[in-house]
């Protein structure tokens, strides 16, 4: 199944995910303006490396000042290896982020992204401790965008499109359907990604199951204070969407 868009109104416009699709764009644009040992080099410089943090001798071995493990915590966020990488989850960013945006308001949203998305790829580098495969892409933070979406707006549709003997079919679910359907292809992926590494490698499984679950579990942390009788960012307050402003 893939997300065409949400059937959700939102109360205003969503800048910071405006902000941050244009930063990877752009990012985007000059990661393939590189040539290919250039475009090697800016992942693995910028990339977020588990060996880094693992592995006591990896940056005397490679040469590279220290620093650079914290600044990939964030820069990994904004490099994407490929045009289906960068448009599935720019993509996805725009379909989730804006309603998620819309409670937590632009300021608590940035920080949510950057926050989730750097515990997404640390519970990556935990699994792969010795790795030394550069992890790129907002998937992490993303994922975290979609687990708060899912504990927000549980009964809000989704429009799919399913192919079906290479016909797309278009049909309407409630987003607790289509996101825990794709918490189950992640967390399934990621187990076989262990067993079946050949099969299953190349993608961090397990940024997105923990980005996923960093969402839905603190997303409460980053709401908007305001003294209401529905708060705002649970389940009740966005089914009514009553106008608290």
């Amino acid at each position: 199944m893939i997300p065409l868009q949400d059937i959700l109104p939102r109360r205003n416009p969503p800048i910071m995910t405006w902000i941050l699709i244009f930063i990877n764009i752009i990012v985007f644009f000059y990661e393939i303006s590189l040539s290919p040992i250039e475009r090697e080099t800016f992942f693995r410089t910028w990339g977020f490396i588990p060996a880094r943090f693992f592995d006591k001798y990896f940056t005397v071995l490679v040469g590279e000042p220290s620093y650079y493990k914290y600044l990939s915590f964030i820069t990994h966020l904004f490099i994407h290896g490929g045009w289906f990488h960068i448009i599935g989850n720019m993509w996805t960013l725009w379909i989730f982020g804006d309603n998620v945006e819309d409670r937590l308001g632009p300021f608590r949203f940035l920080l949510f992204y950057l926050f989730c998305g750097i515990l997404a790829t640390f519970t990556h580098a935990i699994i792969y401790k010795n790795s030394i495969t550069p992890v790129v892409g907002a998937s992490g933070a993303i994922s975290a965008v979609m687990g708060a979406y899912f504990m927000m707006y549980p009964l809000a549709r989704i429009l799919v499109v399913f192919p079906v003997f290479f016909f797309p079919v278009f049909f309407e679910i409630p987003a607790f359907l289509y996101l825990g359907y794709w918490f189950l292809i992640q967390f399934y992926s990621g187990l076989f990604s262990l067993a079946i590494p050949v099969s299953f490698g190349g993608v961090a499984w397990f940024a997105h199951i923990g980005g996923f679950l960093v969402g839905a579990l603190i997303y409460r942390i980053f709401c908007k204070k305001r003294r209401i009788y529905l708060d705002e960012c649970s389940i009740f307050g966005s089914l009514f969407d009553i106008d608290k402003r």
